[in-house]
């Protein structure tokens, strides 16, 4: 039977559960609040594969965007505006610049979803999002799937809505695959040719780049610092639409532990977790997360497509309905 636990209460009383599924490989926890990815284990390995807390508080502080589905619209929008049909519609300004970073406080990270359906290896979470929130129109209703098969998690994102509205959400959880925290070392492969390239603000500048050449070249897989002599926030331009599921990228530990990363979305934002800074609360690596604890891969459409018409299309209508796949396969030298 799947465990459903109470996780805690929110500052504002809401009651969070922690769901417990997984396979003989694998064990996962997903969190209601904001559709949590809270933790993952593999069999035989004697650490968290994901950076997480067991506390309400880390989630509702420094640790919000920590395994959320960040939404309606992950990253940043520029001028914190867009126009839709004519109609130009204005979202939350972001304290450090003026731009709308994932959604602003009324995202998709911080509501608290229903638990729809529920078995030994899948749950299935639910969301409405009302129209005006956050500044986005329509009424919008979400529907999460996490799923686990043998050594992988399955995520399934599928939405409608009743207006025309910009609609690109992403998973954010940093991956931890050594005994403690910190990538330096890590090799990482992304199969990409392109990038978006970023302005000062990190926001695309309309330019598709080709990576060879450049800081961003990933194909052959390249060994990470893990540190500040290197500075990563960008998004990989894979394809230029949706396309079937598709190996897109893999991250190996300096223990032999190696995850593979398939995507449906046509981009790949690579955050290099420079300004994590989560202190005072209880984590799964029992130390504190501070810059570089890990790396963020975000499998979405590419950032700025609200600026930039040649950039691919995130507006979702009424009658067309959105869906997402995303998987993470875990292995490890040794491990049968």
């Amino acid at each position: 039977m799947t465990q459903i636990t109470p996780f805690g209460t929110t500052e504002d009383g809401r009651d969070i559960a922690q769901i417990a599924i997984g396979s003989d490989l694998l064990a996962v926890k997903i969190l209601t609040l904001g559709g949590v990815l809270n933790d993952v284990r593999l069999a035989g390995i004697a650490w968290p594969l994901t950076l997480g807390s067991s506390e309400v508080a880390a989630y509702e502080g420094r640790m919000s965007s920590f395994g959320s589905l960040m939404g309606p619209v992950i990253n940043r929008i520029k001028g914190c505006s867009a126009e839709i049909d004519g109609q130009v519609f204005t979202f939350e300004k972001h304290h450090s610049g003026d731009l709308t970073q994932h959604s602003g406080n009324t995202g998709m990270h911080r509501k608290v979803w229903s638990i729809a359906d529920h078995g030994p290896d899948f749950v299935v979470l639910k969301l409405a999002l009302a129209d005006g929130l956050g500044g986005f129109p329509g009424n919008r209703e979400i529907e999460l799937r996490y799923t686990v098969h043998q050594a992988s998690i399955s995520m399934t994102v599928q939405a409608i809505t009743d207006a025309p509205t910009p609609f690109n959400p992403a998973n954010h959880s940093y991956w931890s695959l050594d005994p403690t925290v910190g990538f330096s070392g890590q090799t990482f492969q992304v199969h990409s040719d392109h990038y978006s390239e970023p302005d000062e603000n990190l926001m695309p500048t309309g330019q598709i780049l080709p990576v060879a050449g450049s800081q961003y070249d990933f194909r052959s897989g390249s060994i990470m610092a893990g540190d500040n002599s290197q500075f990563y926030d960008f998004n990989f331009c894979m394809a230029d639409q949706k396309r079937p599921l598709t190996i897109v990228a893999t991250l190996t530990g300096t223990e032999g532990v190696r995850m593979e990363m398939a995507t449906t979305e046509c981009g790949l934002q690579l955050y290099d977790g420079g300004t994590i800074h989560a202190p005072g609360h209880g984590t799964h690596h029992g130390a504190s997360y501070d810059p570089y604890a890990a790396p963020a891969l975000e499998a979405q459409s590419w950032p700025g497509s609200l600026d930039h018409a040649h950039f691919p299309d995130i507006i979702l209508r009424p009658g067309a309905r959105y869906e997402q796949i995303t998987s993470w396969t875990f292995s490890a030298e040794g491990l049968g």
